[in-house]
């Protein structure tokens, strides 16, 4: 057994520049600002109260009672608590968790989707996510240096002009009709979509599970096993180096770092890295990847943790990297041509396994706020809920993990992790920002 999150965190935790850890068994109001009461101040009040009680109507016969939580109406929304060095977050759910939809936002049901859809689920989401699930494969394609990712050609089912038109793989992918079928290992990537939704982050691309049987691919396709499909992007950008396509922008850690800095370099010069990319869009990176612990993006050199030697970082010897920081690079910084100052968050399996005595807090190094949105969500206590209802909606994935008793260990961890972040943000003074940019 690990230990408790509140002691891994101040283990593990390193604020940013100019932001103090608390420290264990001080009092709220040094947590808060708030000064101490002073003992005068609270004779007077509580006698104010007695005189008050002494002076209240008789109880009636039958007071009223209000009825069980269980049936009043609508989500309960439990308040978020303030956030030391930020102000209280709002009793009302932030907005992307809202039932009130404009019509239209009914029951919608795809083939292999099923149930209502969640608010934070858009349209384009449910078009995606059923173009994926059902979608009938015309044309498959190897991914240089990825051997057992392929990307195919979709159609949707009942799509008469799609069902006539020669399959063309280059063009359905520049239309938005293509995806990566990858392992089935990666099929936290689906848990990973539904996270960034329930937090309202929109970062990530659709992703479904689904089982293939078409007779253009493979065997080891269509063995029945459960495989994760993503929607193919048509306009990410690459640099041109072929050993660095799978970035927008060059970026090493020390860059990034000096990015984060408050009062560092403008990024407003064209001839630096990542230039376009704001710092909140590294903010919303950092917290899911905390979350997740995906450490390939920020951390794929293992420093922030201690690695076991069967870690790919290890066998590779890129762990050795770590004592030598100007060496260290940042991979899959990607954006899109048609959106360069929103980041694309690919690849986020993440760790779930990974034991919390050894949390990645290299991932949060240098960020000082987090979205206010995302925040609210994880400190409202209701993520396990949501994002059970958010995964209900893939029926494959579903029932493959045996419902919700079989995601609740998964989803307990992703939890944990959340409670760890938001000591780390107290403690550390941190701020939250709200969301400009969807």
């Amino acid at each position: 057994m690990g230990r408790a999150p509140e002691d891994v965190s101040r283990h593990m935790l390193r604020c940013p520049p100019n932001k103090s850890v608390g420290i264990r068994g001080q009092r709220p109001w040094r947590r808060t600002g708030r000064k101490p009461p002073v003992p005068a101040a609270l004779g007077v009040l509580l006698a104010l109260a007695l005189l008050a009680l002494a002076h209240l109507p008789p109880l009636p016969d039958r007071s009223p009672h209000l009825p069980p939580a269980s049936s009043l109406p609508g989500p309960r929304w439990e308040a978020a608590a303030p956030l030391a060095g930020g102000r209280a977050q709002s009793e009302r759910p932030p907005a992307h968790l809202r039932r009130d939809q404009p019509p239209g936002r009914g029951r919608r049901w795809r083939r292999g989707l099923v149930g209502d859809a969640p608010p934070w689920l858009s349209d384009d989401d449910l078009q995606k996510m059923h173009l994926l699930a059902g979608g009938r494969v015309v044309s498959k394609t190897r991914v240089p240096a990825h051997g057992q990712v392929l990307r195919v050609g979709l159609r949707a089912v009942g799509d008469a002009e799609g069902d006539t038109s020669p399959a063309s793989p280059e063009g359905d992918c520049w239309d938005g009709r293509c995806g990566l079928i990858k392992r089935p290992g990666d099929l936290y990537e689906v848990l990973a979509f539904h996270l960034d939704r329930v937090l309202g982050l929109n970062r990530s691309l659709p992703a479904v599970a689904r089982r293939f049987t078409s007779h253009l691919l493979p065997y080891s396709y269509t063995n029945g096993s459960l495989r994760p499909i993503i929607w193919w992007v048509p306009d990410l950008r690459h640099l041109e180096d072929a050993n660095n396509d799978q970035n927008s922008c060059a970026l090493g850690w020390l860059q990034y770092q000096e990015m984060l800095r408050p009062h560092g370099p403008t990024l407003a010069a064209g001839d630096a890295p990542c230039s376009s990319i704001p710092r909140s869009e590294w903010s919303r990176l950092a917290l899911f990847d905390f979350l997740l612990q995906v450490h390939d993006r920020l951390d794929r050199y293992c420093c922030g943790f201690q690695p076991d030697p069967s870690e790919p970082c290890v066998e590779e010897r890129l762990h050795e990297k770590c004592r030598n920081p100007s060496e260290l690079v940042l991979v899959h910084i990607l954006v899109r041509r048609s959106a360069p100052s929103r980041l694309v968050f690919i690849d986020n399996a993440g760790r779930p396994q990974h034991p919390e005595e050894k949390l990645n807090f290299r991932l949060l190094q240098g960020i000082d706020s987090f979205p206010a949105a995302a925040v609210a969500t994880l400190q409202s206590g209701r993520l396990q809920s949501l994002l059970l209802e958010s995964l209900r909606m893939d029926r494959e994935l579903w029932e493959s993990q045996g419902g919700a008793e079989g995601l609740r260990p998964l989803l307990r961890t992703i939890d944990g992790r959340a409670r760890v972040l938001l000591r780390y943000i107290q403690e550390c003074n941190l701020t939250v920002f709200e969301d400009s940019l969807r």
